[in-house]
């Protein structure tokens, strides 16, 4: 029962009620003696026959006893009156950072200030012997004076996991009040769930890094106005604490400091050995950062943009230059000595005018000797092209004759940029001129330049490595899949110092590189080890290190470059580099001097969002929830919608979005994808690796009923397109090591009854350039497609099954056709994701379109080469698209972080025994 004001207990008089704590109701009394205003916090007499409430309460006045400290809550007096125990406390004034951060989220200046004197705080409680196991924005006052700790009164927990009814139920919103109460009983965990550190929820025994793990969920929340383990239930916030991480705090708030990001997510790591090991070590990184001419200042450069945004070179700020000039300086100076141990750390945008390209291998690099940067990004006409900024000058120099460039590398000497694009591995001086063409690279992933003048890449998806002279010429195997192993790729490759062992990174998964293996091959042997696994987009650095990634986070291990054998376990270095998992690349890039760029964010998987698109530009949600999405496929009714989504791999799912009913068709958990119904809408054929490690061509009956079956088997990659209206042929890609990407027809002949018999694939167009997207006409006479055979995709139309020429549709670029079921138009993508249409008739052996034109101006996701980004559905009045959530377009990438002196940071945490 509430104590009434007036009520005594011994010199003190309560006055009004304050809140409750961890451990009992708090009011505010005034000390008749010492004229004084304190709180009390009272143990109700009905619990002081609870002995574990008892014995807790006890614990709580002799652990703030022993803490003297000007940010934790002094006690006055313990004493015990009428069967009610009590303690007396200072009465701080102010208001709880709960309830200041209902009006959002903290400036930096405060964030560190009160971070600092948090991180002091805890500092004295665990030198003290103290634990606090509930620290949480309700717990700390934001005073005149600074921030104070309060309510020391929590126990551990006596189970690990709270009962069901307990879990499911609703989690607190960040800026609203959580759990007042936490309770104490068997089976029941006791804190508040949104800030507990994993082993805290477990059970498992703590000590100061617990409250550390809380520590860096409460600054999460300061400095972004959001929680770091959001949930709609107390179940799905103990999961997201348990397995996920938070959104990177780039992006929520993107002028943040990269120092800043990297200690709080060093706080939430979900081992206690990864995080800071004393609160000591962090108050001091928060005061070291909030310092004056820290760098801090970094972020600021961000908003620093070109003047110019029609200069075909991308203007950067006279005071970025210096900055990157004096830290470069700095770097290579004073940096190596061991009195300035902390690495320097700068953020700063590219340009305005400049998106970097993000998927599949790096967007940006760093030359050898560290002066130059180097970046694939997409200007205003939505073509990626080679940039080239030297360090200490003002502006990034386009390299004209780079469109459609990506995954850049350097020549050794640094005087040279390889690359990839149209199918093709390319080289081009830093200087400028004309770009030459290597050799054939159809789907490249990644390449290395030696110091003998051999490259080393992989030209495509799903082969092994191989070589070419830099000079160009005949390219020579180098590397071949292990077919028992299941080896779908060898990809990212580098050329060890020496020249004598290629290193990169190898899967049997082709939708998943979290768990693939890091190789070492010797050239001249031929033998290869694995040197370690579960990671992806291994380099060896000349610190002597290996580092890679995995579930978005860099590790480093020690490797001894003459044994070519990893020498110590792997540590985590970097947070919230950006990552490809579906690919098995990632955004960084180191020079031989020690420094390193990359790109900071979360993983590219892109989540989008299923949407209508009509005629007028308007999207109306299909289905709203977003997922990585691609290939919508709809059902030749109308009523279903067939969509491949990645998540470990990639599997096919059917929508009927009448019931609201989302249905797993395949199960293989490696790639299904690629979905195509059949002309009767009771099969869906679609392309797996789920025996053999190769793409084949697979389908299964559309209601999930039976086992799937192989329709054909091939070593070369197959992606399923399109049905002939009589069900009776399918039109499909082939990836062919001579002919690249060529369109192939299979016939299928039989029924449901009988059974069905896949005859052989045939070839319909294979030339030497690349032909893709093949789909039927709705009579079935002809077939369109996309080549680049003019030098960019364009759309054609060829009689089916010929004799014919072949007839131009897309004038200025194009691809991915598709016919409407009225015989008289025919729609295709464009570059930039929007929809054309061309009006065409057709006699019995030509073919005649008029001159495409603009049919929406809606704009939708961007394709991630092979996938297909929207349908066409058979009413022929709208479109499923994939769009990213929301009404905006998805956020701009035009942001590179620097750290300088990177190699000492990792000798540091990982010594390599010769430093």
């Amino acid at each position: 029962m509430p104590l009434a004001p007036g009520t005594h207990f011994g010199p003190y008089e309560i006055t009004a009620p304050l809140g409750a704590g961890g451990m009992g109701e708090v009011y505010r009394a005034r000390d008749t003696r010492l004229g004084r205003d304190v709180a009390i916090k009272v143990l109700p007499a009905d619990h002081s026959s609870d002995p574990a409430r008892k014995q807790r309460f006890e614990r709580e006045a002799k652990a703030i006893s022993s803490l003297n400290h000007p940010h934790i809550c002094v006690l006055h007096d313990v004493g015990h009156q009428d069967g009610i125990d009590y303690l007396v406390m200072e009465c701080v004034e102010g208001e709880t950072l709960a309830k200041r951060l209902e009006k959002g989220a903290l400036p930096l200046e405060q964030v560190l200030k009160f971070g600092a004197q948090i991180g002091d705080a805890l500092d004295k409680a665990h030198r003290s012997g103290v634990v606090h196991r509930d620290l949480k924005p309700g717990n700390i006052m934001l005073t005149p004076t600074g921030a104070k700790l309060l309510d020391f009164g929590l126990a551990k927990s006596a189970a690990p996991l709270a009962d069901m009814a307990t879990l499911t139920a609703a989690a607190h919103p960040a800026g609203q009040p959580a759990q007042a109460h936490p309770v104490t009983v068997q089976g029941t965990i006791v804190g508040t769930i949104q800030y507990m550190s994993p082993e805290q929820i477990e059970g498992k025994e703590l000590d100061g890094r617990s409250d550390i793990f809380s520590f860096g969920a409460v600054l999460y929340e300061m400095l972004t106005g959001q929680r770091a383990f959001p949930g709609k239930s107390q179940l799905s916030v103990v999961s997201a604490i348990l397995e996920k991480e938070p959104a990177p705090i780039s992006t929520v708030k993107p002028m943040t400091p990269p120092v800043l990001d990297r200690a709080i997510r060093r706080c939430l790591a979900k081992d206690p050995e990864d995080r800071w090991q004393t609160a000591r070590d962090l108050a001091i990184e928060l005061k070291w950062i909030g310092e004056p001419g820290s760098q801090t200042i970094a972020p600021a450069l961000a908003g620093l943009r070109s003047p110019n945004k029609t200069s075909t070179r991308v203007a950067w700020s006279a005071a970025l230059v210096l900055a990157l000039t004096a830290i470069a300086f700095a770097a290579a100076f004073f940096l190596r000595t061991p009195k300035l141990p902390q690495p320097v750390r700068l953020s700063a945008e590219i340009g305005a005018d400049a998106t970097l390209y993000t998927n599949f291998g790096p967007a940006v690099i760093l030359s050898p000797n560290g002066t130059r940067l180097v970046f694939a990004a997409a200007g205003s006409d939505q073509k990626q092209r080679i940039y080239v900024r030297s360090l200490d000058q003002l502006q990034a120099t386009v390299l004209a004759g780079t469109e459609n460039a990506r995954d850049p590398f350097f020549s050794p000497d640094g005087q040279w940029i390889a690359f990839f694009a149209d199918d093709k591995l390319k080289k081009i001086s830093v200087q400028g001129g004309a770009a030459a063409t290597l050799c054939d690279a159809p789907n490249g992933r990644g390449g290395s330049w030696a110091e003998d003048g051999t490259i080393v890449f992989a030209p495509d998806m799903n082969v092994g490595l191989y070589k070419v002279s830099s000079e160009g010429g005949r390219t020579e195997a180098l590397t071949t899949l292990d077919q028992q192993t299941g080896e779908v790729t060898h990809r990212w490759p580098q050329v060890l110092p020496g020249g004598k062992a290629v290193l990169f990174t190898s899967s049997t998964d082709g939708a998943n590189y979290e768990d693939a293996e890091m190789v070492v091959y010797s050239i001249a042997g031929g033998q290869r080890k694995t040197v370690q696994r579960g990671g992806f987009y291994v380099h060896y650095l000349p610190s002597g290190h290996l580092v890679y990634m995995h579930e978005g986070r860099m590790f480093a291990v020690a490797f001894d470059l003459k044994r070519l054998e990893v020498t110590s376990p792997p540590a985590p270095i970097l947070d919230g580099v950006v990552t490809d998992p579906g690919r098995g690349g990632a955004q960084f890039s180191a020079s031989e001097t020690g420094n390193l760029v990359y790109i900071g964010g979360a993983s590219t998987t892109r989540y989008v969002s299923i949407y209508w698109m009509d005629r007028a530009g308007k999207f109306t949600p299909l289905r709203e929830t977003p997922a990585a999405y691609s290939n919508p496929a709809f059902s030749p009714d109308g009523k279903r919608l067939a969509v491949e989504i990645f998540d470990r791999g990639s599997e096919v799912w059917v929508d009927d979005w009448a019931r609201d009913s989302l249905t797993r068709l395949t199960f293989a958990e490696k790639v299904n994808s690629n979905p195509v119904w059949t002309p009767d809408g009771q099969r869906l054929v679609y392309s797996s690796e789920e025996k053999g490690g190769t793409l084949n061509l697979w389908w299964k009956r559309a209601d999930g009923a039976g086992n799937a079956q192989r329709l054909t088997q091939s070593k070369n990659a197959q992606y399923a397109r399109s049905w002939r209206s009589d069900g009776k042929v399918l039109a499909f890609e082939q990836f062919n090591p001579g002919t690249k990407m060529d369109i192939m027809t299979l016939t299928v002949e039989g029924n449901e009854k009988s059974g069905w018999q896949p005859g052989e694939a045939k070839p319909f167009v294979n030339t030497s350039f690349t032909e893709s997207a093949p789909a039927f006409s709705p009579d079935g006479r002809w077939l369109a497609y996309q080549s680049n055979e003019s030098g960019n995709d364009e759309v054609y139309v060829r009689a089916f099954p010929g004799p014919g020429g072949k007839g131009q549709v897309s004038t200025g670029g194009g691809g991915f056709p598709k016919w409407s079921h009225n015989g008289k138009e025919l729609f295709f993508r464009t570059a930039d994701s929007r929809i054309m249409v061309a009006t065409y008739i057709t006699s019995a052996d030509s073919f005649h379109a008029d001159k495409p034109q603009l049919w929406s101006p809606g704009q939708f996701a961007p394709r991630l080469i092979l996938d297909y980004n929207f349908d066409l559905h058979p009413d022929g009045t709208r479109f499923a698209v994939l769009k990213a959530p929301g009404a905006g377009e998805a956020p701009k990438v035009d942001k590179v972080s620097f750290i300088f002196n990177f190699f000492d940071e990792l000798r540091r945490k990982v010594p390599t025994g010769k430093n």
